[in-house]
């Protein structure tokens, strides 16, 4: 029996009327009911997200083709089936109670969680939509993502990219984001991380610092040389890595210049102001051209890998897997480009 050929369904059938349906229709009725009102309660806090991030009715009914009447008093309905006040309105302002606040927070994670499914079960995780929020190294970042995520962003275009940028070093994992690029493996075990790619670890110098101070011929000459070092929580990294045949080596290197921007390493090390320590997909393009040199190739370092982290689900949403798996293609072509290009 179709039910919304009886009546509306709306949640408010009188229990007189409902007790004359016959057992089964009575039951069909009960879930009906419980699943549209479900429905309202997502359409009510869609609704009051737009209103928060409008900044109020008028702008919101703008927002959602409706008017300010309407708008307000699906508000009002709200607020009394929650039994508080929601916000503290008036015709120039419109401020959250803490009630409000509380479920606009909440609003903002379930509808997001909302899209996810619809996205998933609509599209069967081919296709990447809504908001999708990326933090990766500042020289990584500008060099490399950037171009690939806007690659990205066009195969996908119901998606919206905001990348962060930060050589700070990230500890609270995601801090706020989907999606975050860092070297080596995050200290959160409840985090996801696959690797994207491993990159060689050069040591280059520009000619006109080999000129005035001549080249290193081993790991432990650089002792005499002016070493440009990464600013890494607090602490200057002073140790260089290499790889002997009997195992790791660790070489203690000290300089004048020290940065939490790795980019402002390499722009150091262009400029003659010492030697860098640096990925070679990151200077690959400065040893090929000639302004920068390549020191100590027969004594390699530790190689350097770079992971993408995210929070566990089940199922991962589609814009997140989807990135994931096109950032390890990509990065897998491009370091075999490099590779083709060294041979």
């Amino acid at each position: 029996m179709d039910l919304h050929g009886l009546f509306p369904i709306s949640g408010n059938i009188e229990p007189s009327v409902l007790a004359s349906f016959p057992i089964n229709t009575r039951l069909a009725c009960g879930n009906a009911i419980r699943r549209e009102t479900a429905l309202d309660s997502i359409s009510e806090l869609a609704l009051f997200q737009a209103i928060v991030e409008s900044g109020g009715i008028s702008r919101a009914a703008v927002a959602l083709r409706s008017s300010p009447a309407a708008v307000s008093r699906r508000l009002r309905q709200l607020e009394t089936r929650l039994g508080v006040c929601l916000a503290n309105r008036s015709t120039r302002r419109f401020n959250l109670t803490d009630e409000g606040l509380l479920l606009y927070e909440r609003a903002v994670a379930i509808l997001e969680s909302v899209r996810d499914v619809e996205s998933e079960v609509s599209s069967r995780g081919t296709v990447a939509r809504g908001l999708l929020r990326v933090s990766a190294p500042s020289d990584l970042g500008r060099r490399r993502l950037s171009t690939l995520l806007a690659q990205f962003a066009r195969l996908h275009p119901g998606l919206e990219i905001t990348l962060f940028l930060s050589d700070a070093g990230v500890e609270n994992m995601l801090d706020g984001c989907d999606v975050v690029l860092r070297f080596g493996l995050p200290g959160d075990e409840g985090m996801v991380a696959r690797k994207v790619a491993s990159s060689e670890m050069l040591l280059v110098a520009a000619p006109s610092y080999l000129d005035r101070h001549g080249a290193p011929a081993t790991p432990e000459a650089l002792s005499a040389h002016n070493c440009l070092r990464l600013f890494r929580r607090n602490r200057v990294r002073g140790t260089w890595r290499f790889m002997q045949e009997e195992g790791l080596s660790d070489v203690e290197v000290t300089g004048a210049l020290a940065s939490a921007d790795g980019a402002m390493l390499r722009e150091w090390a262009l400029a003659g102001e010492g030697i860098s320590c640096e990925a070679a997909w990151d200077v690959e393009e400065d040893v090929a051209s000639g302004r920068l040199v390549r020191l100590l190739p027969s004594h390699p370092m530790q190689r350097i890998d770079l992971y993408v982290v995210f929070a566990p689900g089940n199922p991962v949403p589609p814009r997140i897997r989807l990135l994931v798996d096109f950032l390890i293609h990509e990065f897998g072509d491009e370091l075999q480009r490099l590779k083709g290009a060294r041979s």
